[in-house]
């Protein structure tokens, strides 16, 4: 075990080895410290494109697997990834050598935000997409910001960057910190602004219930700053009953009359999105995007608010909406084969998926939508979300179903049955078909798909790149 007392990051530190390095956050961080002039050395278990390629490309060494001589340099500092057990090899090691080791978010404090006005975005949902437009807003701006996000941004090729500006966007995850703080990541973070995208339970591996759940969301606004902003969604009950406790300005975003930012008219004309945006009662401006959906308007408007108090104006913000290419694997369009869509998307929550289908839905209303569903994290493989899957489905024209690959990791009393989600489809009429494997699935969709077809896939991971091999059928 670790001895608290070398919970801390040194003085000087020129070499840095990151455990776990393969993580999105980890990632980003690895190629932040080597961009500012580090050593840095990384270890994981699953090394793959595209974070492997990335990771090389940056001049980060990986080393596969996890096992004390990764150490033998003795780093002077070690990150320990949030999904790293005290039991790790690297740990040991870590504990053994005597070595300084710190979590993600103190890393990312020490040596990506110190000396910046900390932008942060929080919420059960669209954390990554509005962390995304935020932080393209203030690039085109002239703002140069920093940014680490969840997501690739294909305007950046990136997920992360390190500018010379003011201000660092990040997204401000609610999940473990380490091992050895199991308090959420964004406790550790000190906005100048922050968003509040929605509060619903999630992460039923740390999370017991929704109480649980708001009680680390009230952690987090009540330690905002008196002279810093909370810019939080109208509509949310359990986010309106968290902003009564903060003593931050706030203002609320959303379609309430009485909200200070208010969605306008909204004209949906593919491949764009036309709406108007009112602040305070008047008139703000006319923007458009090719974001699709009510959810992404709604996550463009935080956006917005947030960039009008940091000084951005209504034209800059026009021309960087009208620039901005989206986030990988949200909403996606990863190809077109005899007029087939294949479409990608990372959504998994419940609300996620409704509002996913329902996006699409507005911007291909003749089109026949197929949707294509993996359960794959924690929660969506337990039975907690059994009933809530059955009813967000609505607006596909057929459901496709895959058994989670990785029940084991779940009790058999918790397990989500993919059996019975179809059959409670097929109960309220809709066409649902049940898969073993994914393999099966792609040979139903290359003979069953027609010109015309939409098939949004959705998973939080890979999918055993089905996109492509689907698309190969195809």
């Amino acid at each position: 075990m670790i001895l608290p007392e070398n919970n801390r990051i040194p003085k000087k530190v020129r070499t840095v080895h990151l455990i776990a390095v393969c993580g999105t956050a980890m990632g980003a961080l690895a190629c932040m410290l080597k961009d500012k002039g580090y050593q840095v050395t990384g270890s994981d278990n699953n090394i793959y494109p595209p974070m492997s390629r990335f990771l090389n490309e940056k001049g980060v060494s990986i080393m596969a697997g996890f096992d004390g001589s990764h150490l033998s340099h003795q780093p002077d500092l070690v990150v320990v990834g949030n999904a790293v057990s005290r039991e790790n090899a690297e740990v040991v090691a870590t504990a053994e050598m005597g070595l300084c080791y710190c979590s993600m978010p103190q890393a990312v404090n020490r040596f990506a935000a110190a000396g910046k006005r900390q932008v942060l975005v929080a919420g059960t949902h669209g954390k990554t997409t509005t962390s995304a437009i935020l932080a393209w807003i203030l690039f085109s701006a002239g703002r140069d910001p920093s940014f680490i996000i969840g997501g690739i941004l294909p305007n950046f090729m990136s997920n992360y960057r390190t500018g010379t500006g003011d201000c660092i966007v990040i997204e401000a995850d609610e999940y473990d910190t380490a091992f050895f703080d199991k308090g959420p990541k964004f406790l550790h973070y000190t906005p100048d602004a922050a968003i509040l995208t929605s509060v619903e339970f999630d992460h039923a591996d740390i999370y017991r219930d929704l109480d649980h759940v708001l009680d680390a969301f009230e952690r987090f606004v009540t330690k905002i700053k008196p002279d810093s902003l909370l810019v939080s969604v109208d509509d949310d009950p359990n986010v309106s009953g968290l902003t009564g406790l903060v003593s931050c300005e706030q203002v609320s975003y959303g379609m309430k009359a009485d909200s200070p930012w208010q969605l306008g008219e909204t004209f949906i004309q593919p491949p764009v999105t036309r709406f108007q945006v009112i602040k305070s009662g008047q008139d703000y401006g006319s923007f458009r995007t090719r974001m699709i959906g009510a959810h992404n308007l709604k996550n463009t408007l935080a956006a917005i608010a947030v960039a009008d108090y940091l000084g951005v104006t209504p034209e800059k913000i026009a021309e960087a909406l009208d620039s901005f290419s989206g986030v990988r694997r949200r909403q996606e369009i990863r190809g077109e084969k005899r007029g087939v869509i294949v479409m990608d998307d990372f959504a998994h929550h419940p609300t996620a998926v409704k509002e996913t289908l329902r996006a699409v839905r507005s911007h291909f209303s003749k089109n026949r939508i197929v949707a294509v569903f993996e359960p794959r994290t924690h929660s969506s493989m337990r039975r907690v979300f059994q009933q809530d899957y059955a009813t967000v489905f609505d607006p596909a024209d057929r459901i496709c179903v895959r058994k989670p690959s990785m029940l084991q990791k779940v009790p058999e009393d918790e397990r989500f049955s993919s059996e019975r989600l179809v059959a409670d489809l097929k109960q309220r009429g809709k066409d649902a078909t049940h898969f073993e494997d994914t393999e099966s699935i792609i040979d139903d969709l290359a003979h069953a798909s027609v010109g015309g077809d939409v098939i949004l896939i959705m998973s939080n991971g890979g999918f055993d790149n089905i996109h492509e091999r689907l698309l190969e059928s195809l």
